[in-house]
């Protein structure tokens, strides 16, 4: 739930407001002075705050002043009301940091959207604070191989320009991470980072989501702010940009050229500030020979190219990235330090890693969970897959049936482990019928003497 704090001396506004946010699902706290504002700020985090400009014992911009030297991490964006509003007002509560400026008689409508917005906003602004405390340019690729030592080095080398970034890697090789990257040591790097999956999101609903609505061209709240709005000022990553249709190409090409765009539905257009980086798995000059990607729009976006390589090709880096891991999941799960054998290690490094980096975090948590016992990782507790990959592939499966067996079969194997070879133990483990573990070790080739 998000938190709003009404500040208005006025008892009707601050009553029907409270009553209308409440019905919106916010949680509302009120104020009439000044001092009893300030007191409750630092009592506990809000998301926005609706500021009256005219309060008995303060100028609500002098207020404004004090909120917005709060620290960074739990500040709330400051809408202000004027039942006086002027154009000079506005211009200055703006220059303090209010996020917007709303005047009286306020339409419910307008102040809804204005403060869905703001609280958005907020989160934006805590999510990135807290991805930079977390974040450095040499933790994107774990690792000293040569492709994980230039990689960094062309991050830190073009981030603080903004020139448009294209990043071509496969899936799971950490795209994302490296727009981050790029973003946390821009010159933007205290604006927002805003993300659009364009894989994601419906052909139907891309332009919206890109350009955002005005005036019910869309179902739901009058209007929207699309994602090339809300990253005025920051980064937009377009993830996944060779899936976007024709279409859409054609207008974020416009958008580019002048950084001016119409929301749809929309007949004032709107000029931003924005750097894009955007991400492919695909090739795209070949999407150019198939005629599905502009090659009007691909000149503008790879203005630099980064190439972000496959987990394969840094075989060096995996035993890193795999103690990186287990530590990372052995705190999430309260584990003590794990280690990893030398031949699990040879077995990770065997392996083809067709789902890059995202497949071997995923494999090491696996392994953690289905051996929450084990303080040592041997070749042995590895899924099959991975620890019969010194002399088989992922094409060993042909059929998704067959890997869900295997997978099964180790799953089944590790209890029976566990229980020390007493089947019924292993079936209580496994919640399941003593003759039902039966027949599924018979299924699946699996005979333990007891």
């Amino acid at each position: 739930m998000n938190h709003i704090l009404v500040v208005d001396d006025e008892a009707e506004i601050r009553s029907s407001l409270e009553e209308i946010l409440i019905e919106e699902g916010y949680g509302v706290v009120t104020a009439a002075t000044a001092a009893e504002a300030l007191v409750l700020l630092q009592d506990a985090p809000y998301d926005a705050v609706l500021l009256d400009i005219w309060l008995p014992d303060r100028d609500g911009l002098d207020v404004l002043g004090d909120i917005h030297s709060l620290a960074a991490e739990t500040r709330p964006e400051v809408v202000i009301i004027s039942g006086h509003g002027t154009i000079e007002a506005a211009v200055k509560a703006t220059k303090l940091g209010a996020y917007d400026f709303l005047e009286k008689p306020l339409s419910i409508e307008r102040t809804l959207i204005v403060l869905k917005n703001a609280v958005e906003a907020r989160r934006l602004r805590t999510e990135n604070l807290e991805f930079k405390r977390q974040f450095s340019v040499s933790s994107v690729l774990t690792g000293e191989s040569i492709p994980a030592k230039a990689l960094r080095q062309q991050i830190r080398l073009m981030a603080p320009t903004n020139g448009r970034v294209l990043i071509y890697g496969e899936s799971g090789t950490g795209k994302e991470l490296i727009a981050r990257a790029i973003h946390a040591e821009s010159l933007r790097r205290d604006r927002v980072f805003v993300e659009l999956n364009c894989a994601a999101i419906p052909e139907a609903h891309i332009e919206a989501e890109l350009f955002g609505y005005r005036h019910g061209a869309q179902p739901g709240p009058a209007e929207q702010r699309g994602t090339l709005e809300r990253a005025d000022g920051g980064t937009l990553f377009l993830d996944e940009v060779g899936d976007m249709s024709l279409k859409t190409q054609a207008k974020v090409l416009s958008a580019l050229d002048d950084q001016l765009f119409t929301p749809v539905g929309g007949t004032q257009p709107l000029r931003v500030d924005v750097r894009l980086i955007a991400s492919t798995n695909k090739d795209l000059e070949e999407e150019i020979a198939k005629g599905n990607f502009r090659e009007d729009l691909f000149y503008r976006l790879n203005v630099v190219p980064f190439f972000v390589p496959p987990l394969r090709e840094r075989k060096q880096d995996i035993p890193p990235l795999a103690r990186e891991f287990l530590a990372e999941f052995g705190k999430q799960y309260g584990r003590p330090r794990i280690e990893i054998g030398d031949e699990a290690l040879e077995a990770l490094a065997q392996y083809q890693w067709p789902g890059n980096v995202r497949e071997l975090k995923n494999v090491i948590e696996r392994v953690l969970i289905l051996n929450p016992r084990v303080l040592r990782i041997e070749r042995k507790h590895l899924p099959p897959l991975v620890h019969k990959s010194g002399s088989r592939s992922t094409e060993e499966f042909s059929t998704l049936q067959q890997a869900r067996d295997a997978y099964e079969r180790e799953y089944i194997l590790k209890k029976i482990e566990e229980a020390r070879n007493n089947i019924s133990h292993a079936a209580e483990l496994l919640g399941l019928e003593r003759s039902h573990l039966y027949r599924k070790m018979k299924a699946l080739g699996i005979s333990v003497r007891e």
